[in-house]
């Protein structure tokens, strides 16, 4: 899947902010996402089917707050009751997926070209969130996810490890260009290089 970058009039790549005198270790680093499938898998009310006994690419869905499930390509992040993001490098899962939800049951909607992705790695990864987001993320670990708003943006945070902090943030795309900006802004104080 090839696609026009959400992000490629304002993501460029260099050293920016306060990483003068800094190990390179030490700075934030911050880079688009790109060529992700990313699917929105929704249960009707009405539908009987029980979601334990769903698995794509070997994970199963779970309705619990805050989950992901994953493996090496996927990531199933529950996104409210009954509501999932999937978001895999498996391209071709989409077939798998579309095979296997019932119409009458599921709702299941690519949203792969309409979401901005935004990667940020780094000590301070979760003081630049704090900085525009009211979520308290020191309860934020690995393989959580929450939906919020940085900035008065609606953006998905995928929490993939915390030693060191690594996180992916979704945004519609037409908000991609004003959340990144948000984010380097707030990542200029503790320096960071873009990727």
């Amino acid at each position: 899947m090839s696609f026009i970058s959400a992000l490629a009039n304002v993501h460029l790549t260099g050293q920016f902010g306060d990483y003068e005198d800094k190990n390179e270790n030490d700075l934030l680093r911050i880079s688009e996402i790109k060529n992700l499938l990313i699917v929105q898998i929704v249960q009707y009310k009405n539908s009987t089917i029980p979601v334990e006994s769903i698995a794509i690419n070997g994970l199963k869905l779970k309705d619990e707050p805050l989950s992901v499930e994953n493996n090496n390509d996927t990531r199933i992040l529950w996104n409210g009751p009954k509501n999932w993001l999937l978001v895999s490098t498996k391209i071709d899962l989409i077939e798998n997926i579309l095979q296997n939800f019932e119409e009458k049951d599921f709702a299941v909607t690519d949203l792969s070209h309409s979401k901005a992705v935004i990667g940020i790695e780094g000590r301070n990864v979760k003081e630049v969130l704090k900085k525009g987001c009211p979520y308290n993320f020191n309860n934020l670990g690995k393989n959580n996810s929450i939906n919020s708003t940085f900035n008065g943006i609606s953006f998905t945070v995928d929490m993939l490890n915390d030693n060191p902090n690594k996180v992916r943030l979704f945004a519609l795309r037409s908000f991609g260009e004003s959340l990144y900006h948000s984010i380097t802004d707030a990542s200029l104080e503790f320096g960071y290089k873009s990727i």
